[in-house]
C-alpha cells in the first residue's frame, strides 16, 4: 500500500507541473487574489486532475477503441486553449492603462486552464487500467491533493513575483503559451 501511495503522490507531483505553472501565471496576473479565490482556482485544477484519470480508466474499462482516436486531438485541444488564453492576457496588458486595474481572472477561463492542464492526464487512465475501481478512485484521489498543494504554491509564489513586476500579466500570458505548446510538442511526439 505504502508503494501504490508513493506512486500515486509522484504520478500527481508529475502530473501538476502544468497546474503549476498556470498557477503562478494567474498569481502574476491577479496579484490581489484573496484566499478563498486561491483555494477555488486550485481547487479547480485539482477536481480535473481526479476528474481525467477516472476519466480515462473508465474509458479503457468501456469504449477504449473511441477513446484512441479522441486521444491524437488532445495536444491540439491543450495548445488552443492556452493559446487562446495566454494571447488574450497579453493583449489585456497592452491595451490597459496605468490606472486601469488587472482583469481579474473568469471562471471560463479557470474552467479552459483547468481543462488545458489535466487534458493529458487522460492517459494516466490507461495507467491506472489495471487498478480496481476503488484503487483507481484513491489514485485519482491523490493525484487531485497533491495538485491543490502545488498549485497554491504556484498561485503564492506567482502572487509575489507579480506584484514586483509591472507587466506581470504579460509574462503570465506568455507563460500559457509556452506551456500550450509544450504540451501540444509533447504530446505530437510521444
Amino acid at each position: 500500500m505504502l508503494i501504490f501511495i508513493l506512486n500515486s503522490t509522484l504520478l500527481g507531483v508529475g502530473l501538476a507541473m502544468d497546474a503549476f505553472s498556470v498557477s503562478i501565471a494567474n498569481g502574476l496576473a491577479e496579484t490581489k487574489m484573496r484566499g478563498l479565490k486561491v483555494a477555488v482556482t486550485a481547487g479547480t485544477y485539482s477536481f480535473f486532475q481526479f476528474l481525467m484519470p477516472m476519466t480515462g480508466w473508465l474509458c479503457v474499462h468501456s469504449i477504449v477503441e473511441y477513446f484512441s482516436a479522441f486521444e491524437k486531438i488532445v495536444p491540439y485541444i491543450a495548445l488552443g486553449l492556452l493559446l487562446y488564453i495566454g494571447i488574450k492576457m497579453i493583449a489585456q496588458c497592452l491595451r490597459k492603462r496605468e490606472t486601469e486595474q488587472v482583469k481579474r481572472l473568469s471562471v471560463p477561463q479557470l474552467l479552459m486552464q483547468g481543462v488545458a492542464t489535466s487534458i493529458d492526464a487522460l492517459s494516466v487512465g490507461f495507467t491506472i487500467a489495471g487498478y480496481e475501481l476503488a484503487m483507481a478512485f484513491l489514485a485519482s484521489v491523490i493525484i487531485a491533493v497533491v495538485t491543490f498543494i502545488i498549485c497554491v504554491f504556484g498561485l503564492i509564489i506567482g502572487k509575489k513575483f507579480g506584484e514586483k513586476f509591472t507587466k506581470a500579466e504579460m509574462l503570465g500570458g506568455i507563460i500559457l503559451i509556452v506551456i500550450g505548446i509544450e504540451i501540444f510538442v509533447k504530446g505530437i511526439l510521444s
